[in-house]
């Protein structure tokens, strides 16, 4: 887990994966819509069963049945991972990994809404879900899966302008995306907070003293491909 409300997975390949798992608020209000789906659904299969007699009665408890356990798990298995009152609200389910949720996953999670709903109204996944930064209930934590927000996060924002200037020494690339993450952030940093967090990386700045801010960032616009381009570079034309 890492600052804010993010949360870092890693696929199997080694990639990380940041995602913004879903609170309390967002999933009882998709849920709601699903009920509300599920409803209309029921209702209309309680009107296709009236001329059906006994028959008729069989349809219904299978309909609910359907409707009450299989419901989200179809939904969950679509390439949006997602039933219809996730996706109005931007949400998905995925597994601890990042990656789609599995079928044994989706059935385990929602065949767990049982011990949730205890003792009323999910009561027992509402209480879990409000002691965990990642806001999994039971059913989550049985499946290894999560409920994020579909959106892309954001890691930082676009690059002050500098003029590019190479590194003095090779960077491996978890320094290369440490200093073009601490870019990205200038504009949420304070100065001073910004300057103390450049002259730690002063080791990788070509020349010493001066601004240590403004070096290193040439050096994240460096790093970024940004090193032919006459404005930043300085050179002319």
């Amino acid at each position: 887990m890492s600052l804010d409300t993010l949360y870092t997975a890693e696929t199997p390949e080694g990639i990380a994966l940041s995602l913004r798992p879903a609170g309390a608020a967002a999933r009882a209000l998709a849920y709601m819509v699903d009920l509300g789906v599920r409803f209309g659904l029921f209702m209309v299969v309680s009107i296709a069963a009236i001329p059906l007699g006994g028959m008729g009665q069989g349809l219904l408890l299978v309909s609910y049945f359907l409707l009450e356990w299989f419901y989200p798990v179809f939904f969950e298995l679509t390439g949006s991972g997602a039933t219809p009152g996730k996706r109005m609200f931007g949400l998905q389910v995925v597994m601890d990994s990042g990656l789609p949720v599995t079928p044994a996953a989706a059935l385990t999670r929602n065949l767990l809404r049982a011990a949730d709903f205890f003792p009323f109204l999910y009561a027992s996944g509402l209480l879990t879900m409000l002691l965990r930064r990642d806001f999994k209930r039971l059913g989550d934590l049985a499946a290894g899966t999560l409920v994020v927000y579909a959106d892309t996060v954001a890691l930082h924002g676009q690059l002050p302008d500098a003029a590019a200037t190479a590194p003095a020494r090779a960077l491996a690339p978890r320094e290369q995306a440490a200093i073009v993450a601490w870019a990205g952030r200038a504009k949420r940093l304070t100065p001073a907070r910004l300057d103390e967090l450049a002259q730690l990386a002063r080791s990788v700045t070509p020349g010493q003293g001066g601004d240590a801010t403004g070096r290193l960032l040439g050096v994240a616009q460096w790093l970024v491909g940004n090193r032919h381009d006459p404005r930043r570079t300085g050179e002319r034309p």
